[in-house]
């Protein structure tokens, strides 16, 4: 089989006009980045056309460092709705420059379940990961000369709690100090920076849902804490007009194509692990509003990326998923099951039933949703057929629709019947209002205790001295109403990565806790979590290059 990128070159790509024409863009009304990628004016967004289409939500089982295929699995479900004759969309986040050079290589799928063209996505795109940058660093910037024009003075802050970023993992810039050799005016402030896809920017422009909605939001952005301790955001600051001009264009949504010519929304992407993990709610309301079907995606495992979605996007927006699809592996089963990542292709049935247990809580979490599930696992050439059998045994026992997706393989003729147990899934038992995992009104630490508790299966949560003075605080400033995004590893349900499968009645423990008035929530951090990554060992960008003109590397 060819690679990915090999897969991309290969397909003959149409204009973007023409992909627009079909989902009823007036082709003077798009506006082109080049011969293949557009964006889309914001009045295209229909909120009685959305409340009729139907929104299908993947999301998968506890993931392996290789990741489960739920990128793969979104795509070639669109594709395959597309080829039972349905009008569908895929609505994604755009990849981060940090994991494409660092970890992954890419992040628009593989196979022949790709949006493209991948090389353009992966890498610049339409400039919306620097147009986020450059809002949050203006700010930074904004803000230091604040500091510097009052300084000693009763408008200067006592205190800042916002930091820079950047969208390259630089384990070198989580700590540093700002301020030195700029004279007695200027204060030596220890500060960091962190991975774009973790700024509050980022949250929040994915949630916002109108140009006046975004400014609104950066308006509430916290930075630091005045003389007086009250708090001191960007509306104090006086700049919320300028910030949201430098985001004006990138609040439109992008359009581009899969490997079948079928639209795909690519917009936003924050992480799952330290943010709420969704592309931008303009994206899957601009799909949702030209297209009957509309996939997209969640990141990592149900407990972190399915959890926020329905929890924080959801409930924002009033967006009802009307089927969730569950990705897993073999692979992954077999890794929960106690074999050593290396080992996890070789056919070991015993071992996969050893890990069982994750399906099975990512089935009953989703259910307590009120979703409709449709398992789909996602095919390698070395999955054996004993092994696939089991799973769809097991799934058929527990009235559990199951489908083996070859989207990767065989693109929309592969997943055809994954398309078909969803469009089923939708038409018998469409899922009822969601079932929220807390309640507006509950305190922040109940919301917090819910979660860990019905989601993770954790027997209590510990919070820290830092937390629970933090939370009693937020609570006084009226905070308390806002939903909860816990930041932990995605490799467990608890908060220790090596804890895997599916442990119950742990103790969570909650270090700290982050308001992000801006994005509408509060994030309470569990174990070590990196807001901005490192590089591993041996980093994807030495394997990336120009090759006769062609980018090689990139997956």
């Amino acid at each position: 089989m060819l690679s990915a990128i090999e897969i991309s070159r290969n397909t003959k790509l149409e204009p973007i006009g023409t992909i627009g024409e079909r989902l009823g863009i007036h082709a003077e009304e798009i506006i082109p980045y080049g011969r293949h990628i557009a964006k889309v004016p914001l009045h295209y967004i229909n909120e009685e056309k959305i409340k009729k289409s139907n929104l299908i939500l993947v999301t998968a089982i506890t993931p392996t460092k290789a990741g489960i295929g739920k990128t793969v699995t979104s795509i070639s479900l669109s594709l395959g709705l597309n080829k039972i004759g349905k009008k569908a969309a895929v609505a994604l986040r755009e990849p981060s420059l940090g994991p494409c050079f660092g970890m992954k290589g890419g992040a628009t799928g593989g196979g022949y379940a790709q949006v493209l063209p991948m090389d353009a996505i992966n890498l610049h795109f339409t400039g919306d990961f620097h147009a986020i940058t450059s809002a949050h660093n203006m700010i930074s910037a904004l803000l230091d000369n604040h500091q510097y024009q009052f300084h000693n003075k009763p408008e200067q802050l006592d205190s800042i709690v916002w930091k820079r970023v950047l969208d390259v993992n630089d384990r070198t810039l989580r700590n540093i100090i700002t301020g030195l050799g700029q004279g007695s005016r200027t204060d030596l402030v220890e500060t960091g920076f962190d991975i774009t896809p973790a700024s509050e920017i980022m949250a929040l422009f994915c949630l916002a849902s109108s140009l006046e909605d975004l400014e609104r939001r950066i308006e509430n952005v916290v930075l630091g804490y005045k003389q007086d301790k009250s708090i001191f955001t960007v509306k104090d600051l006086g700049v919320a007009g300028a910030i949201t001009v430098l985001l004006k264009d990138a609040l439109m949504p992008n359009l581009v194509q899969t490997t079948e010519n079928t639209p795909a929304f690519v917009h936003g992407g924050p992480f799952a692990n330290i943010a709420h993990g969704c592309n931008s709610l303009i994206a899957t309301k601009m799909a949702l509003s030209l297209c009957d079907y509309v996939v997209t995606e969640a990141g990592f495992g149900s407990d972190l990326g399915a959890e926020k979605f329905l929890d924080i996007k959801c409930r924002l927006a009033g967006l009802q998923p009307k089927a969730t699809v569950l990705v897993l592996s073999a692979q992954a089963l077999k890794l929960h099951g106690g074999v050593p990542y290396e080992e996890t292709k070789k056919p070991d049935l015993e071992s996969m039933k050893k890990g069982i247990p994750n399906l099975e809580r990512h089935v009953e979490n989703l259910r307590s949703f009120g979703q409709s599930v449709v398992v789909s696992l996602n095919h390698y050439p070395f999955d054996s057929n004993d092994e696939m059998e089991y799973i769809r045994n097991w799934c058929k026992d527990r009235n559990v629709a199951f489908v083996v997706n070859y989207g990767f393989e065989k693109g929309g003729d592969g997943a055809s019947d994954l398309a078909k147990a969803v469009v089923k899934a939708i038409e018998e038992s469409p899922s009822a209002s969601i079932l929220y995992t807390y309640d507006d009104v509950d305190p922040l630490k109940i919301k917090i205790e819910k979660i860990a508790k019905k989601i993770y299966h954790a027997g209590q949560i510990v919070l820290g001295p830092k937390a629970e003075s933090k939370l009693k605080k937020f609570e006084k400033m009226g905070w308390s109403r806002l939903p909860v995004c816990i930041a932990k590893t995605q490799y467990s349900f608890s908060d220790d990565p090596k804890l895997i499968n599916a442990p119950k009645d742990f103790t969570l423990t909650i270090q700290d806790v982050v308001i992000n008035a801006g994005a509408g929530f509060i994030v309470a951090i569990a174990g070590e979590i990196m807001r901005m990554p490192g590089l591993p060992e041996d980093p994807q960008a030495h394997r990336i290059r120009l090759v006769n003109g062609e980018i090689e590397g990139l997956s």
